[in-house]
């Protein structure tokens, strides 16, 4: 065993009016141990466990007087009641005894002799013989420890424990002499030595076996233990990767901390509660909307405001993680570059109408860009390049910790020359980086690299290449490949119309719109993100890293309005291709699809992953691809009718395709469906579904006549037939409002599309008074919400930002613009620094809540800036 000195270098006191909320203490952690903590407080499901006597209670003369610390007792409180995080006291006492003495809540775990007893009537249960052999021993140590006095005897369930604290020394040889005598008389009895006790056991089991049986109950991630005394070195050889073991007091260990004494424990405790609760509430991760985003149209990355990936799946979009701290902390990988010469705050920008990300020190300035030269997004296969390159006359630290699988798969690295290789990768991952001299070194499972450089003698360009083994340089040199990149994009948003209202934000956002789609394919990503949670600390967290048909449509049809028709065009060919595979009809469409347009892999969530502020599960895939969601047809017609008004070449096949989802309406429309919202309970008539099924028609007759100069009667039959049904159901008059579904009469801002879509005049009464009590009743602030009746999981979502976007459409549209451009101007404070926008926003927290970028949020507040462009202010 060794001796560890690391831990706290001086003695603390506690505030016990306040216990572990607001700790004041003396004592001085070291660097080590405080960052420890740190990653201990992220963990997805921690542990936290300790001895009693010696670690939370201070040792004493009389073992029943031995009480736990009242400042320990209310970190243990407050640690179990955290989400997510259990504690359990392991002691050598009886079970009785410990929950006498102790006082703990029922939500801490209690464990008695040494692991023996995990239930308060243990004792009832044992088997004859060893009650009997229990009562020959405890009679047998009567008879030897009688004439020594001092000695107590502490009856357990199947042991009996020797406390000689009070005997004289010169007598401790011979008492333990005649324990070890007692214990060869009854035979088959294990002998424990501890800190001035001495247990015979019948039952032989041991804190590491205890400690191990409650980490399978919980099933923690990681584990921290406390503890003092000799006994507990068997919890402490337990102890691997992430856990921590904690030496309480003198003795030789095998714990790596050690701190002083049970005060001490207090302090340690109340620390590690007061990180956790931070963590868990938000504290200390980069607010959502802060991030950047990168692109090459086939996979993506995140940026923070201080130059860390902190998000990037490859080979595309939705692979695993290689870099995820976004959702695990650093331990889940990231890419970080740092200026090392400044305490000042970057300053993160776009170049221009791009997206080449330039994030700058005062002597240090790093450029990122996913390489889009050479028209790379549009291939079916290749590599993807992420460039970064650190200018200045400053000195920089470059850590590289790439993590497989979200870093559950062992990621170890090979200096070869020229850079770095991730060499156990299923995909050729390099990092070529010439000039850089790096250090290597495990970080548990994984390896990291870091390396400082010295920029004054001239900039650093590192090239994570996706694809390829090769360290060859490029045949572009560098800046070259950042010029062509650049041009991709803002070449793009300048043949777009773009209107006057925050005309900034709406090249961002059609920009970002471009970004989400998937090149080789036409796929448009609903977001290039998962789990971020719409609720902090619930379990509101989905996958978004798919094609949804809906939101993909709405996408492109946001793009055909500023001008730009390519995306659309490309993601019609794609479902086409997914209409030829599938063995069902297009009466039997998914909501959603991969961007290669195969079927989701089943719903699963990532363990290890503690999630964005410690928000569980992260999921990966999407049940919603099992939902029935009857709205799905119309945005593909709406769009079909989009690409029709501008003469966009459609063909016999996009024909096809209004006839067969036509005949999909036909067939399905008076279904019950889970909705726009994919709500995870039973089918509903919504709505805002019926409204699409009538939208589908709707344009279809339009599409049949205008563009392919076709007569189809039977559809304004159905067209008339849909809009009777949802006036005569979905209109609820003691509401005043079209509410969510036919069956009840909770309000739903999706029903806004009743006006929004023309199935009703702006001018009808009916719309107006739905707007009204949509605003009334969902709208707060600056965000609108989708709706506030139980859906059937914990927590309170935020606002959402397209139901806002939709709010002020509706106000447009009746003629209350004055109305319309304010709630704008408050939805457009909403875009983070770079500006990016999530799905939701939290008007108390004053947070960007769900994945991002969103492309709804986008969208919609492209389609607002549009319609604002042409409005007139109502007198």
């Amino acid at each position: 065993m060794r001796d560890s000195g690391a831990g706290l270098v001086s003695a603390a006191t506690i505030d016990p009016a306040v216990g572990s909320e607001t700790v004041e203490h003396a004592a001085l952690f070291t660097e080590q141990l405080e960052d420890r903590l740190d990653q201990l407080a992220r963990t997805p499901m921690l542990l936290v466990a300790c001895d009693y006597d010696g670690t939370i209670a201070p040792i004493v003369d009389d073992p029943m007087k031995a009480l736990p610390l009242r400042e320990t007792a209310v970190a243990l409180r407050n640690i179990a009641n955290l989400p997510h995080t259990h504690v359990a006291v392991i002691s050598g006492r009886s079970l009785r005894d410990l929950a006498a003495l102790s006082r703990l809540p029922v939500e801490i775990h209690l464990v008695g002799s040494h692991g023996t007893e995990f239930d308060i009537d243990f004792a009832l249960d044992l088997d004859p013989g060893l009650r009997e052999k229990r009562h020959d021993l405890v009679a047998g140590l009567h008879d030897a420890c009688d004439e020594f006095e001092g000695v107590t005897l502490e009856k357990k369930p199947t042991s009996v424990a020797v406390h000689y604290r009070m005997v004289s020394d010169s007598k401790v040889e011979a008492l333990l002499e005649r324990v070890a005598g007692v214990a060869d008389m009854i035979g088959d009895v294990t002998v424990r030595h501890a800190k001035m006790v001495c247990e015979l056991l019948l039952v032989p089991t041991d804190k590491g076996e205890a400690l191990a049986t409650v980490r399978g109950t919980v099933g923690a991630n990681a584990v921290m233990f406390l503890g003092d005394d000799i006994t507990d070195e068997d919890a402490f050889a337990t102890l691997h990767g992430p856990d921590m073991g904690v030496k309480v007091g003198d003795g030789d260990t095998s714990a790596p901390y050690r701190i002083d004494s049970p005060q001490d424990v207090a302090v340690l405790l109340a620390t590690l509660c007061a990180k956790r609760a931070d963590w868990l509430a938000g504290a200390g991760v980069t607010p959502i909307e802060a991030h950047s985003l990168l692109s090459d149209q086939r996979t993506a990355a995140l940026v923070t405001p201080d130059a860390r990936i902190s998000w990037m799946c490859v080979p595309r979009i939705d692979s695993s993680a290689i870099f995820a701290e976004l959702l695990g902390g650093p331990g889940a990988g990231h890419f970080s570059v740092e200026a090392t010469g400044t305490n000042s705050a970057p300053v993160q920008t776009y170049a221009g109408d791009s997206l080449v990300l330039q994030t700058s020190w005062p002597d240090v300035k790093v450029t990122d860009y996913l390489d889009c030269s050479d028209g790379r997004p549009d291939r079916i296969s290749g590599r993807t390049d992420l460039v970064r390159v650190i200018e200045g006359d400053g000195t920089a630290r470059i850590e590289f910790a790439p993590r497989l699988d979200f870093g559950r798969f062992p990621t170890q690295l090979e200096v070869r020359e020229g850079g770095l290789e991730v060499v156990n990768a299923t995909d050729l991952v390099v990092l070529r980086s010439p000039g850089v001299s790096w250090t290597v070194e495990d970080a548990g499972v994984h390896q990291t690299a870091w390396a400082e450089v010295d920029l004054s003698a001239g900039s650093v360009t590192l090239e994570l290449r996706c694809g390829t083994a090769s360290m060859r340089p490029d045949h572009s040199d560098e800046q070259t490949r950042r010029n062509s990149t650049s041009a991709y994009w803002s070449d793009w948003v300048d043949r777009l119309d773009i209107p006057e209202s925050a005309s900034d934000l709406v090249r961002r956002s059609a920009l970002t719109l471009k970004a989400l789609c998937y090149g080789p394919t036409g796929a448009i990503l609903a977001a290039p993100t998962t789990s971020l949670p719409e609720f902090l600390g619930g379990v509101r967290n989905w996958d978004y890293r798919y094609c949804w048909i809906r939101d993909a449509s709405l996408t492109a049809g946001a793009l055909v309005r500023l001008g730009s028709i390519g995306e659309a065009m490309n993601l019609l060919d794609w479902l086409l291709q997914v209409l030829e595979t599938i063995d069902t009809g297009p009466e039997r469409l998914s909501p959603l699809y991969t961007v290669n347009g195969h079927q989701l892999p089943p719903e699963a969530t990532i363990e290890e992953l503690p999630g964005y502020a410690g928000s569980r599960p992260v999921r990966v895939g999407n049940a919603a691809d099992h939902q029935v969601q009857l709205d799905v047809f119309g945005p593909v017609v709406d769009l079909i009718h989009r690409l029709g008004e501008v003469d966009a070449p459609l063909s016999a096949r996009h024909w096809r395709l209004v006839e067969d989802l036509v005949g999909a309406v036909r067939q399905r429309w008076s279904e019950p469906d889970q909705g726009i919202w994919e709500i995870r309970a039973a089918p509903r008539h919504h709505v805002y579904s019926k409204v699409m099924c009538w939208v589908t028609v709707d344009r279809a007759v339009h599409v049949a006549e205008n563009v392919f100069g076709r007569e189809r009667p039977e559809w304004k039959t159905l067209r008339d037939l849909i809009a009777d049904d949802i006036l005569h159901n979905g209109w609820k008059e003691e509401v005043g409002a079209f509410t969510a579904a036919y069956d009840g009469t909770d309000l739903d801002a999706s029903v806004l599309m009743v006006g929004l879509s023309g199935l009703v005049k702006p001018d009808d009464p009916r719309f107006q008074s739905t707007v009204a009590a949509v605003e009334a009743s969902l709208g707060e602030g600056p965000t609108v919400y989708r709706y506030r009746h139980d859906d059937g999981l914990p927590g309170k979502e935020g606002g959402f930002n397209m139901m806002t976007s939709w709010l002020i459409d509706s106000k447009i549209l009746i003629g209350d613009t004055a109305d319309a451009r304010v709630l704008f101007e408050q939805l457009v404070e909403l875009a983070g620094p770079t500006g990016l926008m999530a799905e939701e926003y939290d008007p108390v927290t004053r947070r960007a809540l769900g994945n991002h970028p969103q492309a709804y949020s986008h969208l919609g507040l492209v389609h607002n800036a549009c319609n604002l462009n042409g409005a007139r202010i109502r007198d």
